[in-house]
C-alpha cells in the first residue's frame, strides 16, 4: 500500500469524505530507510520530471565542518553517541539529523538529512571550558 501525504479519508465525525481527484504521484510519500555505518552503498530514486535523488543506505565518513578554523574536512565515523530521534537508534547504529556521532575529529553534530541529501555533513562540537 502507498505511503501518501494527503488528508485521511476520514471525517472526524467518522464518515467519509467526498473524493476530490485522483492519487498523483507527487502525494506520494517514502518509508524510513534507517543509514547505519558501514561502507559506502548508495540507491537511486526517480522522481518527478525523472530528476533523480540519491539515498543514502550506508556510509562510514562524514563532511565536518570546524569552526574554529572554518574548513570543513572528510572524516571517518567512528561511533554514534546520542540521537535525539530516537535513544534506541543509537543502540541500533542510525544516523539521523542531529544524531551527534564520534569522528577522527572528535565529536560532531549531524545537521544534514541523510535519507534525502545522500551525504552526512556535521559540525564539530567544541568542548566548553569554564
Amino acid at each position: 500500500m502507498a505511503i501518501t501525504q494527503r488528508k485521511s479519508n476520514r471525517k472526524p465525525s467518522s464518515g467519509l469524505r467526498k473524493k476530490q481527484r485522483k492519487k498523483k504521484k507527487r502525494d506520494f510519500g517514502s518509508d524510513f530507510i534507517p543509514i547505519k555505518i558501514g561502507d559506502q552503498r548508495k540507491k537511486t530514486i526517480e522522481g518527478l520530471a525523472s530528476t533523480r535523488k540519491r539515498r543514502l543506505l550506508q556510509t562510514d565518513k562524514a563532511n565536518v565542518f570546524d569552526k574554529s578554523t572554518g574548513k570543513a574536512q572528510l572524516t571517518k565515523i567512528l561511533d554514534i553517541k546520542e540521537n535525539t530521534a530516537n535513544p534506541h537508534f543509537v543502540r541500533m547504529g542510525i544516523i539521523t539529523k542531529g544524531a551527534v556521532i564520534e569522528t577522527e575529529l572528535g565529536l560532531a553534530k549531524v545537521i544534514s538529512r541523510p535519507g534525502q541529501d545522500g551525504i552526512v555533513n556535521a559540525i564539530k562540537i567544541e568542548k566548553k571550558s569554564g
